[in-house]
């Protein structure tokens, strides 16, 4: 057998794959004789985007409701009879300033962008590990390692979650062989800015001028002009699924390595002018 066909005996288990980076991977999964599982609130949703294929299992999940994604991550292995590479894609934008959003409007948020991934990962571990092999990838966004975006404080809080469990979750799986990748991407040409699919505060305060501004540069601007193609996207998991030892961090698309370089610069600053200050509690013996 060859390695490419070892490769494509893989089985994917991809969420919010209805639109935007997890469709276009699905679609190129498919493309290239992978078998592939996704999910979405509507199974329709799954079917229009990627069409009917043999090796592909569109499944409705609820991915806040721990059962249903128990019931799915069971019915994958029913028909596939194994379960290789995790993608946790499903999330959304909650637009708002901390003061504006409602408790019902954060809890949303943190319920499918935080919670939704836990469960998939708390139900696929068994799995994983009884196999001794896996990769799981954790989506991000820049905004999961920046957090300075007027509007976006929830949003961003959402993904700092994501990304410190991925970092332990990393080192929890890697005795057993199981990769894990946490993704920050930056912009990408999808239709997660759009007005269906980012939420805007309820209850908006007209003094946060900075919040609306930066609220209508993403809405109005910055979407549909990404810079990033997330067709590209979809070849990058590939071949990061592919390496023998993935990073566990990955600054994906155009953008993202600045914003990651800025943040570290300005952490690195406040270490120094102030390390003195900083290292004045140390116990004098």
């Amino acid at each position: 057998m060859t390695t490419q066909e070892k490769q494509n005996d893989k089985v994917w288990f991809i969420t919010g794959a209805s639109k935007g980076l997890g469709a276009e991977l699905v679609q190129r999964l498919l493309a290239e004789g992978y078998r592939v599982a996704a999910t979405s609130r509507k199974k329709e949703a799954l079917t229009d985007a990627a069409g009917n294929h043999e090796n592909f299992l569109p499944l409705a999940m609820d991915v806040t409701s721990h059962a249903d994604v128990k019931a799915a991550i069971e019915r994958v292995l029913e028909r596939f009879g194994r379960l290789d590479v995790i993608v946790n894609n499903a999330g959304y934008s909650q637009i708002g300033t901390l003061e504006e959003l409602s408790d019902e409007e954060v809890r949303k948020n943190f319920d499918v962008n935080v919670f939704g991934p836990l469960h998939v990962i708390r139900n696929a571990a068994p799995y994983l590990r009884q196999q001794r092999s896996g990769h799981i990838f954790n989506i991000a966004s820049i905004g999961g390692f920046v957090g300075n975006f007027p509007a976006f404080g929830i949003y961003c809080s959402t993904k700092f979650a994501m990304a410190g469990y991925t970092e332990a979750l990393a080192e929890e799986m890697r005795p057993f062989g199981i990769h894990t990748t946490l993704v920050y991407p930056g912009y990408f040409r999808t239709n997660f800015l759009a007005k269906d699919s980012a939420m805007v505060p309820a209850n908006p305060i007209a003094e946060y001028v900075n919040a609306r501004e930066v609220e209508a540069q993403h809405l109005n601007e910055i979407n549909s002009n990404q810079p990033n193609d997330p067709k590209k996207a979809a070849e990058v998991f590939i071949e990061l699924s592919k390496q023998a030892a993935p990073p566990v961090h990955f600054f994906m698309g155009v953008g993202a390595s600045q914003f990651a370089k800025a943040k570290i610069a300005v952490i690195e600053q406040a270490l120094a002018e102030n390390l003195e200050l900083a290292e004045s509690t140390a116990i004098s013996e």
